[in-house]
């Protein structure tokens, strides 16, 4: 994707070919800033901070830190606690843990000189499937959107999101914003609904930014006006991405994703999913019972941080003093609610034997 007419992905390595540079997200929409990691606690640090966030792009991250940390130390101790920190940074995305086994097949079986270079390798690979698969993603729900645009005569087809599933989630294109990239793109009319995202505003900081620097067309709305637009008529279809999907088509996604989907069912409006197959976790079957929920800091529910008329940045509290805050940060939508799982490999049934007939190398090694 392209910032001020540059393509840019989300994580790179610097020219020295050893660090790696990001986007700080917390900065955005109002600042557009890259730093660099040069070391595992820098790499750790930006995924527990949400300096970089979104499932795929945590994995990526989580990869290239395992390379920063055997700079440090190649051995078996090293390599172990390197999987052991970055596992801690966020429990609820699998593509993290995926990440992580990844690097681990790839580096512990060679000798120690050999495994920063197997590492990097390894790494980058990572990240170039994630755009790939991205991609594959996007020519699969291009043709959903599509469909809807054939049924209206060729109108205008609108589309509610929920948080951040973009580019800025993965390594590029995004997953749930890459067919709507490619419809637009290929000169399909469409129009974007973008939640605001409480308690972190993503989806007004990151997805609303990110859709108008292409030129997509898109409007902000508050998370509660969602249901009130299905119920006018006014949304086509649902598409969310989601950090972990279970073996039986469960989606966990930012909070708030299940009332959507809830509303959505309600008026008839199709819902679905844009994911890698990595978020796909086969260890798992029951969503709202097993996938553990990540609890926040009540700062994001309390506090809010904005640019002033006069430029400058402030952070403000919106609640009582001293009023505490429960900050969850995912929930579960029940599979029976979703439409399709738009996949690398096509457009799938949220079913067990679906997933696991689309992805049988996963499946069996459940």
């Amino acid at each position: 994707m392209k910032v001020d007419g540059r393509h840019t992905r989300t994580i790179w390595l610097e020219p020295d070919g050893v660090t790696v540079g990001t986007i700080d997200q917390r900065l955005l929409p109002h600042r557009y800033v890259t730093v660099r990691l040069e070391t595992l606690a820098d790499a750790a640090e930006a995924i527990r901070s949400m300096l970089v966030r979104g499932a795929p792009l945590i994995g990526a991250t989580a990869a290239y830190g395992v390379c920063l940390a055997l700079r440090e130390d190649s051995s078996d101790a090293g390599l172990a606690a390197a999987c052991e920190t970055l596992a801690k940074t966020r429990p609820t995305a699998i593509n993290l843990r995926w990440a992580l086994g990844e690097m681990l097949a790839a580096v512990r079986d060679l000798s120690r000189d050999a495994r920063v270079a197997a590492a990097y390798a390894r790494a980058s690979a990572i990240a170039d499937e994630d755009v790939a698969i991205n991609q594959a993603i996007g020519r699969n729900g291009l043709a959903v959107i599509e469909e809807i645009a054939a049924r209206k005569g060729g109108g205008r087809v609108e589309i509610l999101t929920h948080c951040n599933a973009g580019w800025l989630a993965t390594v590029d294109w995004g997953t749930a914003t890459a067919p709507i990239y490619m419809a637009h793109d290929k000169g399909i009319p469409l129009h974007v609904w973008v939640d605001e995202t409480r308690p972190r505003n993503q989806g007004a900081s990151l997805t609303a930014w990110e859709l108008s620097h292409h030129g997509v067309p898109c409007t902000l709305v508050a998370d509660n006006a969602g249901g009130h637009l299905m119920q006018h008529g006014k949304v086509d279809m649902v598409i969310v991405g989601t950090d972990r999907v279970t073996a039986q088509g469960d989606v966990c996604n930012k909070i708030g994703t299940y009332l959507k989907a809830l509303a959505a069912h309600d008026n008839g409006v199709p819902f679905y999913v844009g994911l890698p197959s990595p978020t796909i976790d086969f260890a798992v079957s029951d969503g709202v019972k097993e996938i553990p929920i990540e609890e926040r800091g009540e700062e994001e529910v309390t506090l809010m941080t904005g640019k002033t008329a006069d430029g400058r940045f402030e952070t403000v509290r919106i609640a009582p003093d001293g009023m505490r805050a429960s900050n969850y940060g995912f929930d579960v939508t029940p599979a029976r609610l979703v439409t399709g799982l738009i996949t690398e490999r096509g457009v799938i049934a949220p079913t067990r034997d679906a997933l696991a007939a689309a992805f049988p190398e996963r499946a069996g090694g459940a």
